[in-house]
Order: structure tokens, then C-alpha cells, then sequence
């Protein structure tokens, strides 16, 4: 299958946009095959090519660096955008049909069955339990995208007899005109404002995993979340037949939905013909009705794709949760502490505040992207914490504006003030838990390096 890509590629004037791991990736997989076809690579990073040996004796490279790397995009056959490399301050009305990415290549060129997960919170969750459940079914199955392996990185390996399930970002949504054999919509909240011009060009670019369907293809959404509720119904008519297959999972089970739905009622997930799927009192280790709502897709998938009930409901309890989610970091001095630095909304947050329980301090603060914060603040006046530590800027923000008179807040400046005063002032026998209802950058490379820096302090390592 990779000769229907290479042979697209081929003699094309090719734009890399962006040579950051998925960049890198794209120009590996083009070079293997395209030795000797000239390309061109742009990254904001001035010389960046200095950087690597890779590009050191590739005399068909040429490339765009600095302030200047985006000019001229309209020069080109094929531009692979990179995901992180935003465009909304650009005109690209003349060459967006240029743009494509390895998403969309694999979607357009590979003969495979294709699973994809996006939403705001979740993705790799649930991404990840899905692989789980078809491995463990004895199936050829791969795990790629935004979980973090590049799917160009095993592009050429990809056979027929496969299934690729995708994590998907916004980002990497953005311009497909194509959707995965099933398509996954598990939530979408206020996120990534930064990159996009408003909440409506951040709805539509999640869109694009179910508006190009098949009339074959499934499509899986969230029915009780407001903003993919109402971009659904947009859609819907445009459309037309491939509006089939289509399952609601609805966790506050809403009766409007009947065909092919998914719900919970009274500690139970059943599908459309009323048979029990999964009991919640079961033993598992994905806590919190958040990972509930995740489960309630991967069983969908499971009867889409008529795997083992029973092998699926194992593999899910057994499943554990991964780094940075909810992560039990462990009990040190009697105080339990919980890594949450993935939440960077603060949906995420309160979510795992409702699951973990006992929380006597909370850890909260990051990027301020201009998210709304005010349901959160009500969330926290109401509580029960017993101390607020406040990085900055949006633990700042919203220490300003807390009432709950028995609420301490702390304002602190870096990770280890505020590990040092949750375990100077943290109950005995309580929970400290760091979940920053807001984005790393700015402070940190990402989520992962502000979860590990917790978790070094944590353990004095």
C-alpha cells in the first residue's frame, strides 16, 4: 500500500511544514523511498537544519528557517503540515487545498481499518483501551498519532488484515477531507484557543473526523456534551445517507436517542436492544464517571466490530490508568499524592477532584488561553478542599476571586514552592492532588515534564 503514496509524491514539489517529531518522521519515510527528489523543509527555528544529522549531506533539501519560513506557501505542489504549526493569522484561501498531513494520507491512500479518537479530554485513554481490548482479541492491530508515535513511523508496515486505531488531535483534523472506517467524538471543551481564531474554527476542525463518512463508516459522539450535540445537528443534513450508523453514548441517558445508543442507567451500560454490557460496581482501576463515559465507547467499538464481550470487560477492569492521568504517585509521610498534569481544563480537574475524593489540597495553575474560569471558581467555593496552592497565571486569576472562607490559598511562583507547602499543610491520611485545570507552556515544555518535575519533588528525587 505504500506504493499508492510514494507514487503521489512523486516528481511533486513537497513543502515539510514544521520538523518537529512528525516532521521528522515525514522526511524519513519520503527520503527511504524518494532518495534523490528534492524537497523543501520549513520550521520557525532559524537554522534549524545545523541541528540535524540527517539533513547534514542531503544535497536535495532545501530550506526555510526564521521569521520568513511561511512565505511563499502557495510555491508548492503538497504541503504535510505539521500539527503544531498554526496558520490562523494567514490567508491561505489560495493553497489550502495543498495542505495535507500524514492523517490524511494514510486516510486516502491505505486499503486499512481505521479507528479514530478525538475530543478535548480522553483521546489517549480511550485510544489506548481500544488497542488494548482488539490486542488481547488476537488482532493485527496498531496504536498511532497524537498518543505520540508519528504514523508515518510505521507507514510502510501497515498491511491490509490490520486495524490502526488513531488518537487524533484538533490539529491533526484541521484540514482532512477524509474520515477513519470509525470515527469517535468523546467531548469538547474550551482548549487551544491560541491556536485558533474562536471556539467555532476549534468545533469545525473536531468536525472533520465524522463529516466525510461513508455511508458504511460509523460515527460514535458524546450526546451530553452541548458543543459536539450541536455541531452533530449541523451537519447532519448535509450529510445525507451517510448519516447511518451513527451511535449517541449518553451517560445522563436522554431518551430522545433510541437507534444504535449507548447509555448508563442505574450503575449499568446497555446498549440500544437493552442488553447489559458492563456493571460500574465492577473492580477497575480507571476511576471517576469520566473514564466511565470513555468505557461507554470502547464497549460501542466492541460491538461494532463483534469482538468477545467478556475478553472486552477484562480488559478493561485490569486496564490502568496512564502517566499524568490521574496518576497514584504514591504515600509519602501519610499523604497520598496524585498526578493529574494532563488536565488542562478545568472540566479535566473538577473531574478528577469528583473521582479521587478526599482531596485536602489541590494544586492548580498554568497558561492563561483565555478559557473561561467561572464554573470552576463556583466548583471550588463549594468544596470541601481544605488548601488552594496557586501557580501562575491562572491559579492567581482564580485565587483572586475564591470566597470559601475555609479554603487557604497559597500563591507560589514554581513547582517546588508548591510541593513543599502541600507537604508542610496537607492532612494526615488526606489526598494531595496537582491537577492545573490549565496548559503547561509558558512554564514547561508540556504536560509530561510538569507531571514528572511533581512527581521528582514528591519523592525528594
Amino acid at each position: 500500500m505504500i506504493d499508492n503514496l510514494i507514487n503521489f509524491l512523486t516528481d511533486k514539489k513537497i513543502l515539510i511544514l514544521g520538523f518537529g517529531v512528525e516532521g521528522q518522521s515525514t522526511y524519513k519515510i519520503i527520503r527511504k523511498y524518494l532518495k534523490n527528489q528534492l524537497l523543501y523543509i520549513a520550521d520557525k527555528e532559524k537554522n534549524f537544519n545545523e541541528k540535524y544529522e540527517m539533513l547534514t549531506d542531503d544535497v536535495n533539501a532545501k530550506y526555510l528557517s526564521g521569521k520568513e519560513y511561511l512565505d511563499n506557501l502557495d510555491d508548492y505542489d503538497i504541503i504535510i503540515k505539521s500539527p503544531g504549526i498554526s496558520l490562523k493569522d494567514i490567508d491561505i484561501s489560495a493553497f489550502k487545498q495543498k495542505i495535507t498531513s500524514q492523517l490524511e494520507l494514510l486516510l486516502e491512500f491505505f486499503d486499512v481499518y481505521t479507528i479514530g479518537v478525538t475530543g478535548t479530554k480522553g483521546k489517549s485513554t480511550t485510544s489506548s483501551l481500544i488497542y488494548e481490548m482488539i490486542s488481547k482479541q488476537g488482532k493485527n492491530t496498531l496504536l498511532l498519532g497524537n498518543i505520540g508515535i508519528p504514523i508515518f513511523d510505521y507507514i510502510d508496515v501497515i498491511k491490509k488484515d490490520m486495524i490502526v486505531v488513531l488518537e487524533i488531535s484538533s490539529h491533526q483534523l484541521e484540514y482532512v477531507k477524509k474520515s477513519p472506517n470509525i470515527s469517535i467524538f468523546l467531548n469538547l471543551y474550551e482548549e487551544h484557543l491560541d491556536h485558533y481564531k474562536s471556539i467555532n474554527e476549534y468545533i469545525e476542525a473536531k468536525a472533520n473526523i465524522f463529516k466525510y463518512k461513508k455511508k458504511e463508516d460509523y460515527f460514535l459522539y458524546n450526546a451530553d456534551n452541548k458543543y459536539v450535540r450541536d455541531v452533530v445537528e449541523k451537519h447532519k443534513k448535509e450529510m445525507g445517507e451517510c448519516y447511518n450508523n451513527i451511535y449517541p453514548i449518553s451517560f445522563e441517558n436522554r431518551e430522545y436517542y433510541d437507534k444504535n445508543k449507548i447509555i448508563y442507567e442505574n450503575g449499568i451500560i446497555k446498549n440500544y436492544e437493552n442488553v447489559k454490557l458492563y456493571n460500574s460496581s465492577d473492580e477497575r482501576k480507571l476511576l471517576g464517571n469520566h473514564n466511565l463515559n470513555n468505557i461507554m465507547f470502547v464497549l460501542a467499538v466492541s460491538e461494532i466490530l463483534k469482538l468477545d464481550l467478556k475478553k472486552t470487560v477484562e480488559t478493561i477492569n485490569i486496564f490502568n490508568p496512564l502517566p499524568h492521568r490521574m496518576e497514584l504517585v504514591g504515600t509519602f509521610d501519610e499523604i497520598t499524592y496524585y498526578n493529574d498534569s494532563i488536565a488542562t481544563v478545568p472540566e479535566s480537574a473538577m473531574n478528577s477532584i469528583e473521582a479521587i475524593k478526599n482531596i485536602n489540597t489541590l494544586i492548580i495553575g498554568g497558561m492563561d488561553r483565555g478559557i473561561n474560569y467561572q464554573e470552576f471558581i463556583e466548583f471550588l467555593n463549594n468544596s470541601d478542599i481544605g488548601n488552594l496552592i496557586c501557580l501562575p497565571t491562572t491559579g492567581h486569576n482564580i485565587a483572586d476571586k475564591i470566597t470559601n472562607n475555609t479554603m487557604r490559598i497559597y500563591k507560589v511562583e514554581t513547582m517546588e514552592d508548591a510541593v513543599n507547602i502541600a507537604k508542610k499543610v496537607t492532612k494526615k491520611g488526606n489526598n494531595c492532588l496537582l491537577s492545573p485545570a490549565a496548559s503547561s507552556y509558558g512554564f514547561f515544555k508540556n504536560f509530561k515534564e510538569r507531571g514528572e518535575k511533581f512527581k521528582r519533588l514528591v519523592k525528594n528525587q
